[in-house]
């Protein structure tokens, strides 16, 4: 009698799981709508000419299916502007892999007062807005001749990158247990060598976030662009969408096909490092 009650309950779970959710399946339908329509507007558009664009509306299927928008966005020199945008970009994500790793290896290791106070100063970066430091950062940047300079663009941006960077990689490396770093003090490894054969190796995770996240915050950044730039050599891609407003309206389809140009790479990049970026990122804060 207990078997059969048994049985008889297992087959009841199994069809209470097996059930299937059609509130949850609505609800994924009008997300996938919500997220998709959008995206079928842009990548319609662009295959469009501004005149077909226009009289048809962007709802509607292109009838004259064209690629003029994207060799158009080339020939203006879009790709100038994309050029300066990865040579930005690949510097900001240099230096802050370049700095940060030990910075947090000294942080998350050190014992001293100074290694907490530059930690604390770090976190102090995450107050205060890049917006309310502009005007000296004109300043500074001018008179260190790195003005309308890509030099004088990577430089900031990676600065205001780094505190973010910094909590980030700290908490990764808060989850390597104590016991390791004593194993390999007790085999006589230097701490460098600790550093390159057990931190790094075990922090891929948090490396992987801040390389993703300080190339986004590169590609998309246009404050530092819009003050500390002025000339077309120094463009980068988000100043270079300027060039579809003119006197007499927008550009839209060669907009939305400079867009998704725009977007591609660090698109390209979150799919293969979306599971990195997430594991990362549940490590801020540490142990």
């Amino acid at each position: 009698m207990t078997a059969t009650k048994t049985v008889t309950g297992t087959k009841t779970g199994a069809a209470r799981r097996e059930r299937p959710n059609y509130l949850a399946g609505f609800g994924s339908l009008i997300w996938l709508f919500l997220v998709g329509l959008p995206l079928y507007v842009m990548l319609v558009a662009t295959f469009q000419s501004r005149s077909d664009y226009g009289d048809s509306g962007p709802l509607s299927l292109p009838h004259h299916f064209t690629l003029d928008n994207y060799i158009s966005n080339f020939n203006s020199g879009f790709g100038q502007y994309f050029l300066n945008t990865l040579i930005v970009t690949v510097c900001v994500v240099g230096i802050v892999l370049l700095l940060v790793p030990p910075l947090g290896y000294a942080i998350v290791r050190g014992r001293g007062r100074l290694t907490g106070g530059v930690f604390r100063l770090f976190l102090l970066g995450l107050a205060i807005p890049a917006q309310a430091v502009i005007v000296p950062m004109f300043y500074v940047i001018s008179e260190a001749g790195l003005y309308d300079n890509l030099i004088g663009v990577i430089l900031p941006t990676a600065a205001f990158a780094m505190p973010v960077c910094t909590l980030i990689l700290t908490g990764a490396m808060r989850d390597i247990t104590p016991e390791l770093y004593e194993a390999m003090t007790m085999d006589g490894a230097s701490p460098w060598r600790i550093f390159f054969r057990l931190v790094l190796p075990l922090s891929r995770s948090g490396l992987s976030t801040i390389t993703v996240y300080s190339a986004l915050q590169a590609w998309n950044g246009f404050l530092f662009p819009l003050v500390l730039t002025q000339s077309a050599e120094s463009k980068v891609i988000t100043m270079g969408l300027y060039d579809f407003q003119t006197e007499h309206g927008v550009d839209i389809p060669g907009l939305l096909s400079a867009v998704v140009l725009s977007m591609l790479p660090i698109l390209i990049v979150y799919l293969f490092a979306r599971r990195a970026l997430v594991q990362g990122l549940m490590g801020v804060g540490g142990k």
